[in-house]
């Protein structure tokens, strides 16, 4: 490829119509020419050859993805882990923007993934270290999605709950428990005041388990904690399967009693979760196994909130993400950055839940409040639950008399010395999480840092018209009872 053949993948954003592209943020480690390398990489998830042997024309002005913006960040003498791919020299690090047109696969995510995480991305040569760190859709786009059929407010609206995070709980123990028991449990777990009692993502329609059972007695289990409490409830089953079952399994349990499905949302694809959100007449909630596997090393894969934000493209209404604290392995600010991927403006993509988990309890309600800044979240404890001293009934209990402390401004330890059962739970679980200063690296982690230029975008949905300031994202409100602020 020489200078003429490199620039011709290279563009001006103000010059390009941004109704016709995708932007997409790439970490990148290449050896030789960062500019070059740059190139070749747009070549190759786009057009690669551009022209016929023989032929006077040039494919690339319509189809091929373009650099709109290159940073070489450092130079280091070799790859950041190792690899089968000796470097020509000095190894650079760079974060490129790239405007890729999506007339080259459309509203299709079998065929976008194919073109932004597939060969031509993580095969390019000489650059063996890819992330792809976000990427933003314009309204032409955006149009061709249906999203969420609820959302957030749907939600909330089939609860009647509207000024608190919701309440879930994973029936405890996940695998092993007859139909019966696990009923049981989840009646107990709504009785102490979980709005939403689900199965873990784990379990399926097993023999010792089946869903049919399962939904029945879950439903009629809903309906007397239901008529007891005054309030509804949810019950959420697992319907993650071969994907020629989900229709069938969504049907099965719903006319049994369930009124949610979850779905491991990457196990079985975003385009079956597509195809049964045309299909679900109640809301789907995803789950995230596969998701550290593409995601957990900070210089090579899919950053988490891609993953969610293509999840509420398919139409997720909620969207369990691993959470705070250090079992989940994630920062504070990656959760952030997916709480917002759910959460800000995209176009008319209604927003999704999101479900932040990972080990919660009574005592973890208050900093994952605090730091996500509002209540629009969902939040989803086991054990918190039911392994509770004295039950389930006591544990999802101890989660309410925690949020009613939080409301209030009352600490945690004041409260539990008239609510037995917010103190056993301390008792059980705590020692109580110490509450730090949101930092401003929780508030924009380092590696989705992006120069200061006045034509990129930072925002999930492209305007039309001139392309907004990339300015840090404002954190949203922080207190109890308020909204979390939608966008920047």
């Amino acid at each position: 490829m020489n200078a003429a053949d490199v620039a011709g993948f290279f563009a001006d954003w103000g010059a390009l119509n941004p109704e016709e592209y995708l932007l997409l943020d790439y970490y990148l480690e290449c050896g030789g020419d960062p500019r070059q390398a740059a190139a070749h990489f747009c070549s190759e998830q786009s057009t690669a050859q551009w022209r016929r042997q023989g032929v006077d024309e040039d494919l690339r002005p319509r189809f091929a993805a373009k650099v709109v913006d290159l940073q070489v960040e450092a130079t280091q003498s070799e790859f950041s882990y190792p690899v089968d791919c000796p470097a020509p020299g000095p190894v650079h690090t760079c974060r490129v923007r790239i405007a890729h047109p999506h007339g080259n696969f459309g509203p299709r995510l079998p065929n976008l993934l194919s073109a932004i995480c597939g060969e031509g991305t993580f095969f390019s040569p000489g650059i063996p270290l890819v992330k792809l760190l976000d990427i933003h859709f314009p309204a032409t786009y955006l149009a061709g999605f249906e999203g969420p059929r609820f959302g957030v407010a749907g939600l909330r609206d089939l609860l009647g709950v509207h000024d608190r995070p919701l309440f879930f709980g994973v029936i405890k123990p996940n695998l092993g428990l007859p139909p019966e028991a696990f009923a049981e449990a989840g009646y107990q777990g709504w009785l102490g005041g979980l709005d939403i009692a689900k199965d873990d993502e784990m379990l399926a329609d097993m023999d010792w388990c089946p869903l049919a059972e399962r939904s029945t007695l879950l439903g009629a289990a809903r309906q007397r904690a239901e008529a007891r409490t005054g309030q509804a409830k949810i019950y959420l089953a697992n319907i993650t399967d071969e994907v020629d079952r989900l229709c069938d399994l969504h049907d099965l349990a719903v006319s049994h009693g369930a009124n949610a499905v979850l779905v491991n949302a990457l196990p079985v694809g975003l385009s079956a979760v597509r195809m049964l959100r045309r299909h679900a007449r109640v809301p789907l909630i995803a789950h995230f196994p596969l998701t550290a596997a593409l995601s957990r090393l900070p210089h090579y894969g899919i950053h988490t909130r891609v993953m969610t934000r293509l999840q509420r493209l398919a139409g997720f209404d909620a969207i369990i993400m691993p959470g705070f604290g250090p079992r989940m392995m994630t920062s504070a600010a990656e959760v952030l950055d997916n709480v917002r991927a759910c959460l800000e403006p995209l176009g008319p993509i209604k927003p999704s839940l999101p479900v932040p988990g990972g080990s919660d309890w009574a005592g973890t309600l208050g900093e994952v409040h605090r730091l996500i800044g509002g209540v629009d979240f969902g939040f989803v404890p086991g054990r918190g639950v039911f392994a509770h001293p004295q039950g389930p009934e006591a544990g999802a209990c101890s989660i309410r008399q925690a949020w009613e402390a939080i409301a209030r401004g009352i600490p945690l330890e004041r409260q539990a010395l008239d609510h037995p059962e917010l103190a056993a739970a301390i008792a059980a679980f705590g020692p109580l999480p110490a509450t730090e200063p949101v930092s401003a690296e929780e508030q924009s982690p380092p590696e989705d840092q992006h120069p200061p230029e006045e034509q990129l975008i930072l925002v999930g949905a492209i305007s039309a018209g001139r392309p907004t300031s990339p300015g840090r994202a404002t954190h949203p409100r922080r207190s109890p009872g308020s909204a979390m602020r939608h966008g920047r």
